[in-house]
């Protein structure tokens, strides 16, 4: 156990897979450079892409960059980074999400609390052509991103979010790391692997916390054509899918709890405050922004239920095994 008072070790993950995201890996890798505490090392894990391996490895040499020893996905990948990592902490970014200067220091100091297994940060959207008037910020959970609704102090949540995101690394290994059985499987792209670890790490830890923490912040960037509705609702299709992924593994109680509050508050003050702004001529895109919210809750709905049923039938990407750990988990 780390002793309080005493400044944790760290090691930083950065998980990357393809070529098209080449500028963004190396602006990531260069924000993590400018940290205001330096962390003990950094490892960047090639998801299955030798070329992207080899080119990496070619121009840096302050970052330890290595192959994904796990299936194909970003859990596997993430998983091969726990596995190597000697740290007292694991941090993790996303490959096309920029470190603030004090993001690591902001992550570490809510780790003085023993009680606390995992702290994340807020995720701020850049949008490469502009946010679409239609998009509101209750939504940014669809490209990545924290959502209105989100604490803007320092609190207790259920889970933190994927891009921008750290645990003990002893609590890693003891629930068997992040489950292979969830993510992208194919054509079907679930999620919610974030989610999925964070409730069974509390469940292991009775007592104990997982904390939000704004002021520790990534900036996401976001291409033009994620901020479509053809994605908005394929994205909150998957969503609802993969949330119904989570319920069988960890139960529906805990899977949705911060989800019923956000529809019963968040979505509709969002509805109101699009139709207020339409009527009142202050804002012609609020109508837009209020079919979107309507559209996006449907849709995640429709997917939910698929998921559930998806559950059922034999040989479904969502049958069979619940929870597949990493090689090194402790789980017996």
């Amino acid at each position: 156990m780390l002793d309080r008072g005493a400044r944790p070790s760290v090691t930083i993950v950065i998980c990357a897979y393809t070529e098209r995201r080449w500028d963004r890996l190396l602006d990531v890798i260069e924000s993590v450079r400018a940290q205001s505490i330096a962390p003990q090392e950094v490892l960047v894990v090639i998801d299955h892409n030798a070329d992207l391996y080899e080119r990496l490895t070619e121009i840096v040499d302050d970052v330890t960059v290595v192959e994904s020893s796990g299936p194909r996905g970003l859990s596997g990948a993430r998983n091969t980074g726990v596995g190597l990592a000697d740290s007292d902490i694991v941090a993790f970014l996303d490959d096309d999400a920029e470190a603030a200067p004090d993001w690591l220091q902001r992550l570490l100091a809510l780790y003085d609390d023993p009680d606390v297994l995992a702290v994340g940060g807020r995720v701020e959207p850049v949008w490469e052509t502009g946010r679409p008037g239609y998009f509101g910020e209750e939504l940014d959970w669809i490209v990545g991103c924290s959502h209105r609704g989100m604490p803007k102090v320092a609190s207790e949540v259920r889970n933190v979010i994927g891009a921008n995101m750290s645990f003990r690394r002893e609590v890693l290994r003891q629930v068997g790391g992040f489950n292979l059985s969830l993510g992208r499987q194919g054509t079907l792209p679930l999620g919610c692997e974030e989610t999925e670890i964070c409730i069974r790490s509390k469940i292991g830890s009775p007592g104990s916390r997982i904390v939000y923490e704004p002021a520790a912040l990534v900036r996401h960037h976001v291409p033009a054509d994620r901020g479509t509705l053809r994605y908005m609702l394929s994205r909150s299709w998957s969503e609802g899918i993969s949330k119904a992924q989570v319920s069988r593994v960890v139960g529906q109680k805990r899977a949705l709890g911060p989800e019923r509050r956000y529809v019963r508050s968040v979505l509709p003050r969002a509805v109101f405050s699009g139709i207020r702004d339409w009527g009142r001529g202050d804002n012609p895109q609020g109508l837009g922004r209020a079919g979107a919210v309507i559209a996006v809750l449907a849709w995640t709905a429709a997917g939910y239920v698929r998921g559930r049923r998806m559950a059922h039938v034999e040989g479904s990407p969502l049958s069979g095994t619940v929870i597949a750990r990493a090689p090194w988990s402790e789980v017996q």
